[in-house]
């Protein structure tokens, strides 16, 4: 309660209406798979285009290299051409796969991720200096500089007699005094316009090129201790990692005899942080190919492959990496038919209970016996199933191919979703970019093969190739139908997420009307969409929440229960139109 101190007027804000709901998305869709090159442990990445897939996991896989693995590029193609526009990519990674290498110098570079596709990377390495300038004055290890712009804290700096070079590494810097880790080993001290004697820093640039992808690192550091250091610097990288290897540190050349030893020794406490011209021994730019990649065994995919690990947060692979996004509605592993791989991702499916999965079946198979024995492993709410094959264009060799459905059916739910509603079944509608089937199936045969849940994509005369077809692979009578668990899906995931004010606000009659309305007023939206049955608000749906739904002891526990009812429109899957005779009289 809010404290009255002092005599005067207050003027409070409360809140009593209800709170804006705004739906989830349902059309974003989630894809595990093998893939040219891509991130292979953490959390799947999004992409908004084929165009943006290409850019950051490469081009498509033949069958001689990856057999019935090669289907992720084609799938996430079909998606976004039958109107798919948000996937999040879980490349995974074969049995034997490397990570391209090399080495120049001091600096060792891998490529980001396992696969051949390494051994195209080139990268350039220029010698080069962010800052130089005179030495106009020296006691032990601080030197006074000319301009100390440019020189930092562990940056490593060359000093140049006018004959011989050392080097070190910058302590501190304060105003103009530079201070190094140890006093220099040459005397670079001179105050005279033009001297050929000076001070700079020493660093590389680092150029990295995949095909038409280059990325630059800009004046980078071999030491560990500076700002810009390079493995710091490039830890964004989608191309390469960098590590700076232990130096081997070059004999400094025996002086004369009377002199004093050579100047290009290096001072003592910079003897593990040396320049790459240095240790290369060139002052000219290197031109490093990477070599040694591999796509490891692509052709024999197993189930353990694509079900990845959980090794935490940051560090899961395969399907386990989607236990961290929320964003996915529509999950498919493409022309994956391994049922441990199946049974595994409808669980996931469940156990979320904010995503479905769409399956696919064997290429090769075609009697329907032999579907219903297939289809007979599962049963649940939550995935569907498509056949038979879809012949498109293949773009990797530019001739006809049969692939999975899963990824062409992913982005006819998300445009059936964009169009009309989650509420729509995804049936009726038209493959884009299908010219064939792998086979084809009559009426007579999806007699047998609907009503168990097999969903077929059927070539129609003068209408196209279309889903014909729209039911779960579930049992249970009530949740037969596609769009009624997307349906719910979509209603309890936006109550979810938009209702998370709710908690430990005062368990009060204010708010038990303050939640009721907020749903309330979602669902009549959801009503006025046609997402709904019923003439009217009333038989389309109700929220309680109040006495009747809690208890003294529930209150007591910091329990608010709310019950819901909807009332979901059911697709029209048999049209029936009951023809009599009409005499004249009649």
């Amino acid at each position: 309660m809010a404290e009255y101190l002092h005599p005067g007027v207050y003027v409070e804000e409360y809140d009593s209406g209800a709170v804006p709901m705004q739906g989830v998305s349902t059309s974003t869709a989630g894809f595990i798979g093998l893939a040219e090159r891509g991130p292979v442990v953490g959390q799947p990445q999004l992409v908004t285009s084929f165009a943006d897939y290409k850019r950051m996991y490469g081009g498509y896989l033949s069958e001689a290299r990856a057999g019935n693995g090669r289907f992720l590029p084609y799938a996430v193609e079909q998606f976004f051409l039958n109107g798919g526009s948000r996937a999040y990519i879980m490349r995974v990674a074969a049995d034997g796969a490397k990570n391209s290498s090399a080495k120049a110098g001091v600096l060792k570079i891998t490529a980001a991720n396992p696969g051949e596709w390494g051994d195209k990377i080139r990268v350039t390495i220029t010698p080069t200096s962010k800052a130089k300038t005179q030495v106009l004055a020296a006691a032990g290890a601080d030197l006074t500089l000319k301009n100390a712009d440019g020189f930092n804290a562990g940056d490593v700096v060359e000093l140049f007699d006018g004959k011989n070079k050392g080097y070190a590494t910058v302590k501190s810097t304060l105003d103009k005094v530079v201070t190094l880790d140890a006093a220099p080993t040459v005397n670079a001290v001179d105050t005279s316009v033009g001297t050929p004697k000076y001070i700079r820093t020493c660093e590389i640039t680092v150029s990295v090129k995949l095909d038409e992808t280059v990325e630059t690192f800009a004046d980078v550091s071999l030491n560990a201790a500076a700002d810009n250091f390079v493995a710091v610097k490039a830890a964004k990288s989608e191309l390469v990692s960098f590590e700076v290897l232990p130096a081997a540190i070059p004999a400094p050349a025996p002086a004369p005899e009377g002199k004093e030893k050579a100047t290009a020794a290096l001072a003592p406490a910079a003897a593990s942080i040396v320049p790459f011209a240095q240790i290369g021994g060139v002052d000219a730019p290197v031109v490093v190919a990477l070599a040694g990649g591999s796509d490891g065994a692509m052709n024999k995919a197993n189930a353990t492959m694509y079900l990845g690990e959980d090794n935490g947060p940051g560090r899961r692979t395969g399907l386990q990496s989607f236990i961290e996004n929320n964003n996915v509605s529509i999950m498919a592993i493409p022309g994956v038919v391994d049922p441990n791989v199946q049974s595994t991702l409808i669980a996931f499916c469940e156990n979320r209970a904010s995503c479905f999965a769409i399956l696919d079946m064997p290429a090769d198979m075609k009697k329907t016996n032999e579907l219903a024995q297939f289809r007979d492993m599962y049963d649940s709410t939550y995935a569907a199933i498509y056949h038979p094959w879809l012949e498109m264009l293949d773009n990797g060799s530019k001739r006809p191919a049969y692939f999975p459905p899963s990824g062409a059916m992913a982005g006819i739910y998300a445009r059936t979703d964009t169009d009309r509603g989650v509420h729509k079944a995804p049936a009726n509608e038209i493959v884009r970019g299908c010219t064939g089937l792998s086979c084809s199936y009559n009426d007579a045969e999806q007699d047998i093969l609907n009503p168990i849940g097999i969903n077929l994509i059927r070539a129609f005369t003068g209408r196209g190739i279309r889903v014909w077809g729209a039911r779960t692979i579930s049992s249970n009578g009530l949740w037969k139908y596609i769009n009624v668990r997307r349906l719910f899906i979509y209603v309890e995931q936006s109550i979810k997420t938009n209702t998370n004010w709710v908690v430990f606000e005062p368990n009060s009659e204010a708010l038990w009307g303050r939640v009721t309305r907020t749903i309330e007023s979602f669902l009549a939206t959801c009503w006025r969409d046609g997402a709904l049955a019923g003439s009217t608000p009333e038989q389309a749906y109700f929220v309680e929440c109040g006495p009747t739904t809690m208890t003294q002891d529930d209150i007591d526990n910091g329990r608010l229960i709310c019950n819901i009812g909807i009332a979901p429109v059911k697709p029209a899957e048999f049209v029936i139109f009951r023809i009599t005779q009409k005499t004249a009289s009649e």
